[in-house]
C-alpha cells in the first residue's frame, strides 16, 4: 500500500489528466443516460400497450440486454459494425451504455406507469382525451416522479459502468488510471486515486437527484 504522503503527491501531480478524463466520463455518462431514458420510455410504452405483440417486442429487448454482459454489447457495437461503417469509440460506448441502461429504465418506467391508478386514465378518457394525450398529461408526469429514486440508482450504475469504455481505448477515468499505473509501476496508487474521483462523482450525482426529488416534492404542495 502507498503511503499517505505519496498518495497525496500523486493525486496532486496527476490532477490535470484525471480532470480531463473526468470530463470525458461525465460526457459519456450524460449522453448515454439521456438516450437511455428515451429508449427506456419507448419500450415501457410498448410494454404497457394493449397490443400484445408490442409487449412481446419489449420483453425480447429487455431479455437480450439483461441476459448479456455490457462489455459484450460494447464489443459487438464497436467491432461488429466496423465492417459495415466506422463508428467512433465515444459513440460506440455511449450507444452501448444507452442500449444497456434503456432496458433497466424501461422496467422502472413500466412499473411506475402500471402503479398509477387506472381510474386516472379512465377519467382522462371521459374528458375527451385520447389515450396518448391522457398518458402524456396525466400518467407520465406522476410515473416520472415515482420513478426518480430508482432512476437515480440506475444513473449511478451507468456512471460506474462507463469504466468499461476503457476496453475500447477511451481515455476515461479508469483507462487513465490503469495506463498511468502501468507506466509508473504504481498501479495501487492510481487505482486509489480513481476510486476517489468516482466517489466524488457518485456523491455529486446522488446530491443532484436528492435535490431534484425535494424540488418536485415542494411543487406538489
Amino acid at each position: 500500500m502507498p503511503s499517505f504522503s505519496h498518495f497525496l503527491n500523486t493525486l496532486t501531480s496527476s490532477k490535470g489528466l484525471f480532470i480531463e478524463a473526468t470530463l470525458l466520463t461525465l460526457k459519456l455518462t450524460v449522453v448515454s443516460i439521456l438516450i437511455g431514458i428515451l429508449i427506456g420510455l419507448f419500450f415501457a410504452l410498448l410494454k404497457t400497450s394493449k397490443i400484445k405483440m408490442l409487449g412481446y417486442i419489449s420483453d425480447v429487448y429487455v431479455f437480450l440486454v439483461r441476459g448479456t454482459p455490457l462489455i459484450v454489447q460494447i464489443f459487438i457495437l464497436y467491432f461488429g459494425f466496423s465492417g459495415i461503417f466506422l463508428i467512433p469509440d465515444f459513440w460506440a460506448a455511449a450507444l452501448a451504455l444507452a442500449f444497456h441502461n434503456g432496458a433497466y429504465i424501461a422496467e422502472i418506467f413500466r412499473g411506475t406507469i402500471q402503479s398509477i391508478d387506472k381510474g386516472q386514465m379512465e377519467a382522462g378518457r371521459s374528458l375527451g382525451m385520447t389515450r396518448g394525450l391522457a398518458m402524456r398529461r396525466i400518467i407520465l408526469p406522476q410515473a416520472f416522479k415515482r420513478a426518480l429514486p430508482p432512476l437515480g440508482n440506475q444513473f449511478i450504475i451507468g456512471l460506474k459502468d462507463s469504466s468499461l469504455a476503457a476496453f475500447i481505448s477511451m481515455n476515461e477515468l479508469f483507462n487513465v488510471a490503469t495506463t498511468l499505473g502501468s507506466n509508473n509501476f504504481d498501479e495501487m496508487t492510481y487505482l486509489l486515486i480513481v476510486a476517489v474521483y468516482y466517489l466524488v462523482l457518485v456523491a455529486l450525482l446522488t446530491l443532484a437527484v436528492r435535490l431534484f426529488e425535494q424540488r418536485l416534492a415542494v411543487s406538489d404542495r
